[in-house]
Parts: structure tokens; sequence; C-alpha cells
């Protein structure tokens, strides 16, 4: 299984038609391609893991659908998400994002984008990988899980409070226990496909 998503452009993504058993979340024109391709699958590849972290923080207090619907103008407005860019971002570029309407105008998740940038280049300086420091979170395996409903889903783990503590102690913003919990859900981290979703055992490499 490839451990980097594919680029969920709109028309591109490759998915089963409606009617195929899926995770109950996915039900909309953008959801279902990206639960088909790109949720939890593990993501090995620094700079998609970065794209995550931050799309994940622009969430907050919105829904899912609303980032995926501004995911593309996200790669656009922030240099695809190179972190070594965004780290030397400048008062002038930030006027330029804070009048962007395709991504989400606020002021303070933009500055953190910033900050967690630097914050992202210096883990990466210190592990050599921003990969390698995040999956020692789950030991380097993903933590394969057996939900059989989207309630059994929690908002975090002690595997995310962790995550989060440490990221906040390294000046990372944004990056609450539940943001870090839905990361790791939507890198693979951790598998939390409902059991009787098609994507489950795919994800899971073919076992029980």
């Amino acid at each position: 299984m490839s451990t980097q998503k594919p680029d969920l452009s709109p028309g591109q993504a490759e998915s089963l038609p409606c009617s195929a058993p899926r995770c109950a979340w996915a039900k909309t024109e953008l959801s279902i391609p990206y639960h088909d391709t790109e949720w939890g699958v593990p993501v090995h590849d620094d700079r998609l893991l970065f794209e995550f972290l931050i799309l994940e923080g622009a969430q907050a207090g919105l829904s899912w659908e609303t980032i995926l619907k501004k995911r593309a103008n996200y790669r656009r407005a922030f240099d695809n998400f190179d972190a070594q860019k965004i780290a030397r971002y400048n008062a002038r570029k930030v006027a330029q994002l804070l009048s962007n309407p395709g991504i989400v105008r606020n002021r303070l998740k933009i500055a953190a984008t910033i900050q967690n940038a630097k914050a992202f280049l210096a883990v990466q300086k210190e592990f050599g990988s921003f990969d390698r420091y995040v999956w020692q979170f789950v030991g380097g395996q993903p933590k394969q899980n057996a939900r059989t409903s989207l309630k059994q889903i929690p908002a975090r783990a002690p595997e995310s409070d962790a995550m989060s503590k440490d990221l906040l102690k390294r000046g990372f913003k944004f990056v609450g226990s539940t943001i870090c919990y839905a990361f790791m859900q939507a890198v693979g981290l951790v598998n939390d496909h409902a059991t009787n979703c098609f994507r489950y055992r795919e994800v899971n490499g073919g076992g029980s």
C-alpha cells in the first residue's frame, strides 16, 4: 500500500459507488472520495503530514467539509505547505492571506500556521524528519481499532493527549488533543474506519 495519500483534486479521486458500505460520516461529493482514497492511509511524507496538521487546526470550530472545499485554495495560498517558505512569511503576506476568501480568514489560525512551520522545521532538525517524530506516538505502527459505529469513536485518546502535550511544549499552536486525534485518524496513525466499512480491511492491510 502506498504510504502517501493522493492529491484530492475535484474529479480526480477514485472511489466505489455511493452504495458501497463505508463509514457513516462519508456522505457528500467531497467526503466520499476523501474517505475512500485518503482517510486512514498511513502517511510518511513530511510535507503531507504538515499539510494535514495545519488543515486539522484550521478546522477548529468548523466542519471538515468546509476545509475540503477550501483545500486546493489552501495549497495555493500557503505555497503547497512548504514549511521553509511559510516560516518566512511577513506582515505583507499575512495581510494577503487575511484578504483571501479561499481560506479560513482567521488571524490567530494564520499566525499559528507560520509558528507551526517554524516549530515543524525544528522537529525535522532534531529528529531527522517529522515522520519519525510523529509516528513514535503509536510505536511506529498504525493502531488498528475495531469500531463498529461512529458513536464508538472517541474525540481523543491517550496517544493524542501525549502528542498534544509534546507539540505544545515545542511551540505548536492549535494542537489540542481533539485536533491531534483527528490528525492521527487522517494520516493513518490510527485506523478508525468502521469494521463494516470496505476500507477497514484495506487500510488494515487485509488483516482482521
